[in-house]
């Protein structure tokens, strides 16, 4: 009708800055997308973010000075404004008290959750922030820092949760190893930081297996050396020695087995019992007279203990002026150096006293050996 006039009542945006009151700027939000629909309610969320921001900044500076960057507490305070207006309800009371719990819940569960240098228990962490809180007010009580005792009974809580929860608090800011140490020198605080040696806990294992192997044979040390220092095959140690691959399996296996049992015993077993094999090993050397010659028969493995038996026999075969001394290799496994100088003393001997001196049926990894110290033997 003429004369009377139609009025339609808006509600002003929330970006009015008219809108100083967050709850009235959260109502007329509401009343704004009572009727849009879901995909046009973006531009009125946006709105009230962007009117609420500076109080989510406010709630975020309280929390400065704990060892967090501020924007970094900033963010989370937007991040908690976003998560009050998307369940913001009207009918459930102001805007303002609902946006602060939700604000300062993500700011605490930040600290609680995303700040600490190693992981500490739930339960931990709450006891933790007690316990600061509890150390903050007895102390202005006291005028002096409280004991675990006092914490506990203001708590109300054992000491040892007390003592727990004091010693985890460190694993919220642990020192960097990249830390410098200090003054003009370049070295780090992890270079201080010893490192656990994996070869000091077999030190012991090492001593005493050092121990045992020279209780073995000169041959069996030989060939354990050979095959676990010079990581050689069976095949390679057997065509050194001049046996069967057969041969040095077996041996191999005996000695295992026995330094197995020596390292588990009090007291080394004897290498070898009465009712075992006769050791190949074992020096042998024995004089015959044939004729107008002297056979000195070698066998088994001619090491320091042997050379001197050796040594005695070939001084004793060329002192009898023979006509010839022929020194039988072929049962000798080996020479040590020990070995080879009794040789050389019988070769110097008989050289001296004129008398020929022969060696024969030499096995091949003897004859590398000796043709190296000088002992060409003779070619059967």
């Amino acid at each position: 009708m003429f004369g009377q006039t139609s009025t339609t009542t808006t509600t002003p945006p929330p970006t009015d800055r008219g809108l100083e009151d967050l709850d009235a700027a959260a109502m007329a939000y509401a009343a704004r997308i009572a009727g849009l629909p879901p995909e046009r309610r973006g531009e009125a969320r946006d709105d009230l973010v962007r009117f609420a921001l500076p109080f989510a900044g406010r709630l975020a500076r309280r929390y400065r000075g704990r060892g967090e960057p501020l924007e970094d507490l900033e963010q989370v305070a937007r991040l908690g404004l976003v998560n009050a207006v998307d369940r913001y309800d009207p009918e459930r009371g102001s805007f303002t008290a609902y946006a602060a719990i939700t604000i300062v819940g993500e700011i605490k569960r930040h600290f609680r959750d995303r700040t600490w240098g190693v992981h500490v228990p739930r339960r931990l962490r709450d006891l933790i922030l007690e316990v600061g809180q509890a150390t903050a007010a007895l102390t202005s009580e006291l005028s002096r820092a409280p004991s675990v005792a006092e914490l506990s009974a203001r708590l109300e809580t054992p000491e040892e949760e007390i003592l727990a929860a004091l010693e985890s608090a460190a694993g919220y800011s642990p020192a960097s190893l990249n830390a410098p140490v200090g003054g003009e020198s370049s070295a780090e605080f992890g270079d201080l930081v010893g490192e656990s040696d994996n070869a000091l806990e077999s030190v012991d294992d090492r001593v005493t297996v050092s121990g045992l192997l020279h209780r073995l044979p000169w041959r069996e040390r030989r060939i354990l050396a050979m095959r676990f220092y010079g990581n050689q095959t069976q095949a390679e140690i057997a065509a050194r020695f001049g046996i069967s691959q057969m041969h040095v399996s077996r041996l191999l296996s005996r000695a295992l087995t026995w330094l197995r049992q020596a390292m588990l015993a009090d007291a080394p077993p004897p290498w070898q019992n009465g009712a075992a094999e006769p050791d190949p090993g074992k020096t042998r050397i024995s004089v015959k007279q044939n004729g107008d010659t002297v056979v000195v028969e070698v066998g088994g493995e001619i090491d320091r203990d042997g050379a001197d038996q050796l040594r005695r026999a070939m001084l004793e075969a060329v002192t009898g002026q023979p006509s010839e001394v022929v020194v039988d290799l072929v049962g000798a496994g080996g020479f040590d150096a020990g070995g080879i100088a009794a040789l050389m003393a019988g070769r110097d001997a008989a050289e001296r006293t004129g008398v020929p001196l022969r060696l024969t049926r030499v096995q091949p990894a003897v004859r590398r050996s000796l043709t190296a110290a000088g002992l060409a033997p003779a070619r059967d």
